[in-house]
């Protein structure tokens, strides 16, 4: 469901919410507009303003109901002492993951994998277990294990998944709040592709209550959270330090670990946490898509498959010595240089190497892995010395990668309209050495420039 993408970048459209369904209508009214042909009752918690209540906990519960059963066809209850999770800033959670997982993948394929199955874990997955909701109707190949410590919140969630017939894909388990964030062998799970999880913001009810005391006006939306789903002992970087405490020692069995944050303030701390412990493949991001209120997110992974820049630096206010390590590398050639020759130019080269590539024609990309240097002068004198050797291109990529890449060239634009321009763009897609990543950007820039 790759339509889900677009569905809230200009917000939400409560006018055609309202044509569309009466529960929500009524919770919501536009003067200019008598809505007798549906019979629709207008209550007094309405705003005059085409808007709806935000400050009412009923209005923002039909809300989430409504764009749920609208737009991707999941029927849930919500009780009115829990949490009501606002659907496009959870949607965006998942497609940021999906967009990991997607860039991420093994071998020399890139995109989303229709065949492979994907199994994520939901760390406190609320009352209504929005995110495996969503996932698996986005994503059908997708499943979900959920937890949760609130028998409340266990209990519903169970009804909304049987609601949507998805016992077989979806399985929420209480969790133990002593016990471990990532309980594989309780879940009988050797690993995961992923987790995520959106932890409770505040370090205790005083903070939550002084929070709200010292906001300058009522919160856009009002909040039904229970204690429980609000309040976590040293808020949420503690609760984030723990997932990564356990990731030391869980490693590559779980590919990304992900969080939500509440706090701007958060990410560069645990951004902190994770460069002490040695980890420089990790991804940022903020999400804003149709929402009022904005959050952030941290992933990190202990692999060497590394996501594109636009999934890993999505905070661009972000100290740059906290963003990660650029995977992108892009030079433009002069404008008399047509994109054929480049490309007979690269594949030569590129070919001529023992490594593993391949090269597609049609749209001027190919994709690399080594299992070492070899393209430098050292490497080039080595193979030369070594004969007998097989020093042959690879037919598979090496056992163990040193270096993935992705190189694409296209036709960009110049400083005239009719002048196109060559752009070669180089991307990291594996390995852990950034000087061996930079050695083979200058090499090619160097073999491009030189033609």
């Amino acid at each position: 469901m790759e339509p889900a993408r677009s569905l809230y970048k200009k917000d939400v459209d409560f006018e055609a919410l309202a044509l569309q369904c009466r529960d929500f209508a009524k919770q919501y009214v536009k003067l200019s507009v008598v809505y007798s042909m549906l019979l629709i009752r207008i209550v007094t918690s309405l705003k005059p303003n085409k808007q709806l209540d935000f400050t009412d906990p009923a209005a923002v519960r039909q809300l989430t109901t409504t764009l749920l059963q609208q737009d991707f066809q999941l029927k849930v209850k919500i009780p009115e002492d829990r949490l009501c999770p606002p659907v496009p800033n959870r949607l965006n959670y998942i497609i940021w993951i999906q967009d990991l997982i997607d860039s991420t993948t093994e071998g020399s394929n890139e995109g989303y994998d229709r065949e492979r199955e994907v199994v994520g874990l939901d760390i406190g997955t609320g009352c209504i277990g929005i995110y495996p909701l969503l996932g698996c109707t986005t994503r059908p190949g997708w499943k979900f294990v959920a937890t949760d410590i609130d028998p409340g919140n266990i209990h519903t969630a169970r009804e909304n998944v049987a609601l949507n017939e998805l016992e077989s894909r979806i399985r929420i388990i209480e969790s133990d709040p002593d016990g471990p964030l990532f309980p594989l062998e309780k879940l009988g799970r050797e690993g995961l592709d992923f987790t995520m999880c959106n932890p409770p913001f505040y370090t205790s009810r005083d903070e939550l209550v002084e929070s709200a005391k010292q906001k300058k006006r009522p919160p856009f939306s009002a909040c039904t959270g229970a204690e429980v789903e609000m309040v976590t002992r040293g808020g949420e970087i503690d609760f984030v330090r723990k997932m990564i405490d356990e990731s030391l020692h869980l490693r590559c069995r779980i590919q990304w670990y992900t969080s939500m944050l509440g706090k701007m303030s958060s990410v560069s701390v645990l951004v902190e946490e994770l460069i002490k412990h040695e980890n420089h493949n990790y991804a940022v991001t903020e999400f804003d898509q149709g929402a009022k209120t904005k959050r952030w997110a941290v992933a990190w992974s202990w692999g060497d498959r590394r996501p594109p820049v636009d999934v890993a630096r999505g905070i661009p206010n972000l100290p740059k010595s906290l963003l990660p390590f650029p995977t992108d590398y892009t030079f433009t050639l002069p404008s008399d240089v047509p994109i054929d020759a480049t490309s007979e130019t690269l594949t030569k080269e590129l070919a001529s190497l023992p490594w593993f590539w391949r090269w597609n024609e049609k749209d001027f990309t190919g994709t690399g892995f080594a299992g070492e240097n070899v393209w430098s002068r050292q490497a080039r004198r080595k193979m030369k010395l070594a004969e007998g050797n097989d020093m042959t291109k690879l037919k598979d990529p090496p056992a163990k990668v040193a270096l993935g890449v992705r190189v694409r060239l296209r036709l960009a634009l110049g400083e005239k309209a009719e002048e196109k321009k060559v752009e070669a763009l180089v991307r990291w897609i594996q390995g852990t050495d950034t000087v061996l990543f930079e050695s083979f950007c200058g090499m090619v820039k160097r073999k491009l420039e030189s033609r």
